[in-house]
């Protein structure tokens, strides 16, 4: 995302420190407004996928001994019904418009019990919520916009509704931090197996992963390490430093990475390669970071690895 120098300002005012490039109305030249609708049906798919195999693979019953009391199920049930409707709204929309559009995938989501089927819902939505805001600058057609934005809406009081009974602050930070659409993809193709042949491929690309190694809880200022797995991130020259960048609406937020190589991380796990920083001031909730070679700018020729998703609680407003 690229935003003008007054709303940097405006951001400013509020205490969140970012760059302020050139603004800019669509992010890249090979997307039309039906590729857009698309990468957003690839999502609720995804969602919609989730949420059926989980209220068929866990009862209410299973869900209230977990620690979620009605009405959770009943709403859990809701939230279901709104993914499918998404769902199905979209594909009518890229029909109508003489557009094929994709249809589900086969998935592979790593829950094992109603605890980590919710934890695992509180980041899909967090995704979607980021993934259509981020999109939102990139849509032509105002029609198209307006819809998106009430999905978008959706899922935000989705996101907010699981974050609450995960005992989460539900609205962590007074704004949401946008992805781009390689961003989004890089998060989700870890939960696709494989996709129908006749599906329109989409001009997507995932960078190479990147994890938090870090447990327990993170705040602002806590010092962290994110794992590079199976691989080790070098700069192409050998000496030219890795930046972390923090993705937020105002733009990244760069700190120092420092590279750590089979080393013990959090009580013995062992990484194959890794960067160690510290989270900066202003980033709360579900956050993003990328590392980049850049302390400038982030865009799709300059991220190296990520994003890694990095759940940071906010300090108590007195102390902010």
């Amino acid at each position: 995302m690229q935003y003008s120098t007054s709303l940097a300002l405006l951001f400013a005012f509020f205490g969140i420190a970012a760059a302020a490039p050139t603004l800019k109305k669509r992010q890249y030249s090979n997307i039309t407004d039906a590729t857009i609708l698309n990468y957003a049906l690839t999502l609720e798919h995804l969602e919609d996928k989730f949420y059926r195999e989980g209220l068929a693979n866990y009862t209410e019953s299973d869900f209230i001994n977990a620690g979620f009391p009605d009405p959770f199920y009943a709403n859990l049930k809701e939230i279901s019904s709104d993914e499918m409707t998404h769902v199905a709204f979209l594909t009518s929309a890229l029909t109508a418009a003489n557009y094929t559009p994709v249809a589900e995938c086969t998935y592979n989501f790593p829950s094992t019990d109603p605890k980590s089927f919710v934890a695992l819902s509180s980041v899909l939505e967090g995704v979607g919520v980021s993934a259509y805001l981020g999109a939102a600058a990139d849509i032509m057609s105002k029609e198209y916009l307006t819809a998106a934005g009430s999905i978008l809406t959706i899922e935000a009081r989705h996101s907010s509704y699981i974050r609450a009974a995960l005992k989460e602050l539900p609205f962590p930070s007074p704004f949401d931090n946008p992805l781009d659409l390689d961003e989004v993809y890089t998060l989700a193709a870890p939960f696709i197996v494989s996709c129908p042949p006749g599906n329109p491929t989409l001009p997507v690309k995932a960078f190479p992963s990147l994890a938090l190694a870090t447990t327990g809880n993170i705040t602002a200022g806590s010092n962290i390490t994110l794992q590079t797995p199976g691989y080790m991130l070098k700069p192409s020259d050998g000496v030219s430093p890795i930046y972390a960048a923090f993705i937020t609406v105002a733009g990244p937020v760069f700190v120092n990475a420092t590279a750590v190589s089979n080393s013990a991380v959090d009580g013995g796990g062992f990484v194959d390669g890794g960067f160690t920083l510290q989270v900066p001031s202003g980033i709360a909730g579900q956050s993003y970071v990328v590392l980049t070679g850049c302390n400038s700018t982030v865009t799709d020729d300059t991220v190296a690895a990520g994003p890694a998703i990095v759940e940071v609680t906010p300090k108590p407003i007195m102390m902010r």
